[in-house]
């Protein structure tokens, strides 16, 4: 069982990585998020009806419905704030702070507000985690980036709170389905006011085939880490998932040729890996 959740969690990461990467290279990110949350929508209802007229059409508790409606909320705002880290900066290093916050944010929560303690080991991870992110934050010259990255670490820790809680109150795939309908929706309705507001802009969204592709993306990873949580610990999933910020982090260094500061990148990178493996300890 942690061998087959091990390599779900690898896909996972793979999927992740890759239509991070789609969204960086094509176009505007918040025009690519527009139709790719149609397309994540709509490849989760293909996915999810089947299953829940086969399974007797089960409800959902609308306590899980409230907490999906409040975690989609959190996730259209990350999309936001991660469109704005990828056009102000690198996705070599928007992509590693992004990520490396979240567990941080979750450590930090637990020893300040919850009295946890941690072995030295797991000291050492923070300390490594907290290195790999001021060395890939250094890595930009200018750091325009830098704030919606920490930023969108922040959401991303907040909506998982959010999740771990929502899908012990329902199917995980019904859940899932739901939240990605709901940031759908709700992408839409912010991105209209925007536009009303003036600050919107007119945007020439992608081709409905790679935004279906970066949305089918996007769905499939995210019922890849919820399958792999069934079989296995947070604990061991947590740290493989994250091997994607080294692969992206690599992946724009040599292929985007985002080479400004590449060897602290990098080593930032790694070292925010290692650091979460050691917290999984």
């Amino acid at each position: 069982m942690i061998a087959a959740a091990i390599g779900l969690a690898l896909g996972a990461a793979a999927l992740h990585g890759t239509w991070n990467v789609m969204i960086k290279v094509t176009g505007d990110p918040i025009a690519n998020f527009r139709r790719a949350t149609v397309g994540a929508a709509v490849a989760a209802t293909v996915c999810v009806l089947p299953a829940w007229i086969v399974l007797g059409r089960p409800p959902l508790d609308p306590r899980a419905a409230g907490l999906c409606l409040l975690s989609a909320s959190f996730e259209t705002l990350y999309l936001w704030l991660l469109s704005t880290a990828y056009r102000r900066g690198d996705l070599s290093a928007a992509y590693p702070i992004a990520r490396g916050t979240a567990p941080l944010i979750a450590v930090g929560v637990g020893l300040l507000l919850l009295r946890e303690t941690l072995a030295p080991v797991q000291l050492a991870g923070v300390g490594l985690l907290l290195a790999g992110i001021v060395a890939v934050t250094a890595s930009q010259a200018r750091g325009r980036a830098t704030v919606p990255a920490l930023m969108t670490g922040v959401v991303i820790a907040t909506y998982t709170s959010i999740d771990r809680i929502g899908v012990r109150l329902a199917a995980p795939w019904l859940y899932g389905w739901l939240l990605f309908t709901l940031m759908a929706i709700e992408l839409y309705i912010s991105l209209r006011i925007a536009n009303r507001l003036g600050f919107g802009g007119e945007l020439e969204p992608p081709p409905w085939r790679r935004a279906a592709t970066i949305g089918a993306f996007m769905w499939l990873s995210y019922f890849l880490v919820l399958w792999a949580l069934s079989l296995a610990p947070l604990a061991v999933i947590a740290p493989v998932r994250e091997v994607s910020i080294v692969a992206v982090a690599g992946w724009g260094v040599w292929r985007l040729r985002e080479r400004e500061g590449a060897a602290l990148k990098i080593s930032g990178a790694v070292a925010a890996v290692a650091g979460v493996a050691l917290l999984a300890v």
